[in-house]
């Protein structure tokens, strides 16, 4: 078995079916973005649309799994992972990761304490439909070596069974309705093999993993699926490690990927490792042929000089290597091209993506011709066999359906002006613009974005510069430029109609390919120039800010909306811009349709905000409601929350639920400026002595009294605190708060590392901290005493404390010459664990300052700051 799966896997086409030269798995294989988590939500919105989404997403300390760790117990889980559900967009990688995961098996690299690995593909089991097996016959028939050893039981044995794409999956898969079955020697239909063993009710001690793309995920019920994972496809810097492995020249690859930075569009469909190949193809034979010349700039001339060099590769092969300047298309490659374009179109508005032989019957193409495609344009169109030499047909991938979707729309409007996208009789010439303008329409009337790149192939195909790259192909062609101008005129009308944020992106990305950033460019001179005047933008405008805020990685680490507006409009407006930031500053007068939006942000499963600074908006009462319905959901990754916003004790119990809400990622929640009072910290308490608590900075919890101590004390000693820093500033905690708080900070379970400003303490204080910080089991590291009346006596007091190697850092004030003298003397005795020292507004004097001067200067010392 290990040697025919390591025959069947070490080899990789890159998306050519048959011909070409074969690269090494192990050799290309660049590591793939595979995370934990996802969601039973379907998402059927157009893939580019996720992709562009989740390209926004920062490289983060998410659950990254590594593919031989697949099946592996996750840290702080014990049960054991037996199905898993791989979700992730056509051609991001999810086959191949299935292959490199066997491979490594079968070449003993990992995994070996898996006896057998069965790789199956939804393609192959769907041609068996008709027929009955047992699972023992089913393992028999695709691995011929398990039926030749004799193995007839595989229940002794650990076992991967792999089922690779589910959205192609044409069986009934009824998880409610079909027969349990428990016996692996019993036939029965393919179909409830397959769902038996999902369920867990057939070979139970198997693992099994299933693919698919995200819009085909429901239909495993989650009850049946141990762990989400997805996958994300390449990283930046996994972008640079595909191209520097394919491109062995250095300064070849540096000048590849420096282009692909400048082109957004090039950029998000990077994170596509199909998309990768198709543009190494492309600029490795332009690179060859133009000697430094331009290079494609937008998707359509990328894909334009995909099909040019399939086309002149099937003349170099068909005509003994006829010379690159000649046309490259022969009348019968032509008619190939438009059968398949025909058939792209077709299966296209039907939403297929592979063929069987009464799809191919429906265009006109019978099983002979489309093996004669697949044969010729390799790297576009596949054939795979199945068994009884069934057949299966499939575009290399989405983005090549639509790009000859669109292509054979535009061929068959220019041939006959007939425009398909109306379903209608043939047109006039003239009225051309109708074509893109019905384009557009159906495009926007798509809920999910399904026409979204097909949209932006047909109107760069209408550019003269593209259309020369056709020559020979196109037969006749239009002059365009003013009806191209037509309908960028039409395109910005839309954008002035307060679209989706995915709409408007997507409908700027079609004015790139038309060739007209008037509109963005606009912009970009207003921000350089300091001019924008959000007052006066139209939503056109607003949707070009957006487009160009997205692309800068400055704006997206810290955004602050100030710099724009400081208004709720602006807010409302760029909330696709605050969901891409890693950081979001908002001081404008929030209402509560504002917190609805932000709440909506937060819950967004492509948000990449980790911090929200809310100072100064009137966060009371329903503001706090609605955030905390996003902060509780389980996409939610924010973890730090500034809000200096009017907050009342009321507010306290919603912030409570999010911080015992078992997904919730707050690590810092800072409340400076806010009215909670001690009954506001005991409704805290819950949440801070939730097991599920992650949170370990709270910043500024304002007027508090001494009874608030009592409250706190008991989450420093709560075994499950993740508490590290504390800030008690502006509180009225006086001595016996302090007395009550360090009986606890000497506990074992503390972990508290940092306490500052502890207000309106008196040397009576000092006592009780000087236990504390020369306490063996103590983590305080850090104690900031700032404006506190300890005079000399107190500050003699923690001297006595500071002797024991177990403190690390003191900051203290108002202390006299006669205090430092106790300090110089105290700290000479323990030099080395000091880091700093803050003296500022105390009066030490010439001779305070000589002495402490004379210990610093001490080579034992090692005090970073004084």
């Amino acid at each position: 078995l290990k040697s025919a799966l390591k025959k069947k896997f070490q080899c990789v086409f890159e998306g050519i079916a048959k011909a070409g030269n074969p690269t090494l798995l192990n050799q290309i294989y660049t590591e793939l973005y595979i995370t934990e988590g996802g969601t039973a939500e379907v998402n059927d919105e157009h893939e580019v649309r996720q992709i562009e989404a989740s390209s926004r997403k920062p490289d983060r300390p998410e659950k990254i799994i590594r593919q031989e760790d697949i099946f592996k117990p996750l840290p702080g889980r014990d049960q054991p992972i037996r199905t898993m559900l791989t979700k992730g967009v056509a051609g991001i990688g999810k086959t191949v990761l299935t292959q490199k995961y066997t491979l490594d098996w079968a070449e003993d690299k990992a995994n070996q304490d898996i006896q057998f690995i069965f790789p199956f593909t939804f393609r192959e089991l769907n041609v068996l439909k008709e027929e009955k097996f047992s699972l023992v016959e089913l393992v028999h028939h695709f691995f011929t070596g398990t039926r030749e050893a004799g193995i007839c039981s595989f229940e002794d044995f650990q076992v991967v069974l792999i089922f690779d794409g589910l959205d192609e999956c044409r069986l009934p898969l009824d998880f409610h309705k079909t027969t349990i079955l428990t016996d692996p020697r019993k036939s029965t239909s393919v179909y409830v093999l397959v769902i038996n063993l999902i369920r867990g009710y057939l070979l139970p001690s198997a693992h099994v993993w299933i693919t698919t793309r995200p819009a085909a995920a429901n239909q495993i019920p989650p009850w049946c699926v141990d762990i989400e994972t997805e996958i994300r496809g390449f990283t930046d810097p996994q972008k640079e490690e595909y191209f520097r492995k394919r491109f062995r020249d250095e300064e070849q690859a540096s000048r590849i990927i420096s282009h692909i930075k400048t082109s957004r569009s090039f950029h998000i469909m990077c994170h596509i490792p199909v998309f990768c190949w198709i543009t190494a193809t492309v600029l490795e034979d332009l690179l060859k042929t133009r000697d430094g010349g331009e290079l494609p700039k937008t998707l359509t001339e990328m894909y334009i000089h995909f099909l040019v060099v399939q086309a002149s590769e099937v003349k170099k092969v068909k005509y003994d290597g006829g010379a690159r300047t000649d046309p490259h298309w022969s009348p019968e490659s032509r008619r190939m091209i438009e059968s398949l374009g025909k058939l792209a179109f077709d299966q296209l508005q039907k939403g297929n993506l592979i063929f069987y032989e009464s799809e191919l019957t429906e265009c006109g193409i019978d099983i002979k011709a489309a093996s004669v495609y697949s044969g010729v344009f390799t790297q576009i169109f596949k054939e795979e066999r199945g068994l009884y030499q069934d057949k299966v047909f499939c575009f290399i991938h989405l983005s090549v359906q639509e790009f000859l979707a669109a292509l054979h729309v535009h061929l068959t409007f220019i041939d006959s002006g007939l425009n398909l996208l109306q379903e209608q009789e043939a047109i006039s010439w003239w009225f051309k613009p109708s074509l893109h303008q019905s384009a557009v329409d159906k495009a926007l009337q798509s809920p999910n974005g399904h026409l979204d790149l097909f949209l932006r192939f047909l109107l760069g195909l209408s550019l003269q510069t593209n259309q020369t790259l056709l020559r020979g192909l196109l037969i006749q062609t239009g002059k365009s430029s003013q009806t191209n101008q037509e309908t960028v005129q039409y395109i910005q009308k839309k954008l002035n109609e307060n679209l989706s944020e995915e709409k408007s992106i997507n409908l700027l990305h079609c004015l790139n390919e038309l060739n007209d950033r008037s509109l963005v460019e606009e912009i970009h001179l207003s921000l350089r120039s300091g001019r924008l005047s959000t007052d006066k933008l139209s939503p056109a405008q607003w949707s070009a800010l957006v487009f160009i805020l997205l692309s800068s990685e400055k704006d997206l680490a810290v955004f602050d909306l100030k710099k724009y507006s400081a208004s709720e409009e602006a807010l409302l407006r760029l909330l696709p811009v605050v969901k891409a930031s890693s950081k979001a500053l908002s001081d404008c007068n929030l209402s509560k349709r504002s917190y609805e939006s932000l709440s909506s942000v937060l819950s967004s499963n492509y948000s990449s905000l980790r911090e929200l600074d809310l100072s100064n908006n009137d966060l009371d009462g329903s503001g706090v409601n609605h955030l905390s319905s996003g902060l509780n959901t389980t996409h939610c990754t924010l973890e730090t929350l500034l809000s200096g916003c009017n907050l009342s004790e009321r507010s306290c119990e919603a912030l409570s639920s999010v911080l015992s809400s078992q997904s919730s990622s707050l690590r810092e929640l800072d409340l400076k400026n806010n009215d909670l009072n001690d009954q506001g910290v005991k409704l805290l308490f819950s949440g801070l002595t939730n097991p599920h608590c992650t949170l370990e900075t709270l910043l500024n919890c304002c007027k508090l009294s001494e009874r608030s101590c009592e409250t706190l004390s008991s989450v420093l000693s709560y075994q499950s605190s993740h508490l590290r820093d504390l800030d008690l500033s502006n509180n009225d905690l006086k001595d016996g708060g302090v007395k009550l708080l360090s009986e606890e900070l000497k506990t074992p379970h503390c972990t508290l590392e940092t306490l500052l400003s502890l207000c309106n303490l008196s040397e009576i204080s000092c006592e009780a901290l000087s236990s504390v910080i020369s306490s063996l089991p103590s983590s305080l590291r850090g104690l900031d005493l700032s404006n506190n009346d300890l005079l000399d006596s107190g500050v003699k007091l923690l001297s006595l404390g500071m002797k024991s190697p177990h403190c690390k850092l003191l900051s203290g004030c108002l202390i006299t010459e006669d205090g430092c003298r106790s300090l110089a003397s105290d700290l000479s005795s323990n030099p080395s664990h000091l880091r700093e020292l803050d003296l500022s507004y105390n009066h030490p004097g010439d001779s305070g300052r000589k002495l402490l001067l004379a210990v610093v200067k001490d080579p034992c010392w090692r005090l970073d700051t004084l």
